[in-house]
């Protein structure tokens, strides 16, 4: 099954209305390229086309959902300059500290369970 997509503004990542934001977050893009081809488009003689467009995708579009982003799951690496995400490096750091501070935890799970009281407790709750 595909993944749906949706076209928002993304204030949070936005400048003025964060149309440009959303729009590079929909066409997996780095935020700061589609800034600059708005303002070339902008500079090089389509201002009235440009702005006119703008204003409309700020009154059409709705904002990004404040839960849009809270997806432990999403983990996005950049293959190519102008694609939004994180470096392949920094991903694997990233994916490296989640699995140390997981695997801290379920060491203190089984500290835990294998200990004497554990054992102790059970026993008690079991009377």
């Amino acid at each position: 099954m595909k993944d749906k997509r949706t076209l928002y503004r993304n204030r949070k990542a936005g400048k003025v209305a964060g149309v440009c934001a959303g729009i590079a977050e929909y066409f997996n893009l780095e935020t700061w390229l589609v800034r600059v081809a708005v303002v070339s488009i902008f500079l090089l003689g389509g201002s009235g086309v440009v702005f006119v467009a703008y204003i409309a995708l700020w009154m059409i579009l709705d904002e990004k959902p404040l839960n849009a982003d809270n997806d432990p799951t999403d983990l996005s690496v950049k293959k190519k300059v102008w694609q939004a995400g994180e470096p392949a490096k920094q991903a694997l750091q990233d994916v490296s500290a989640k699995f140390h501070t997981l695997e801290s935890r379920l060491r203190a799970i089984e500290t835990y369970v294998t200990s004497d009281q554990y054992e102790l407790k059970r026993q008690i709750n079991n009377l």
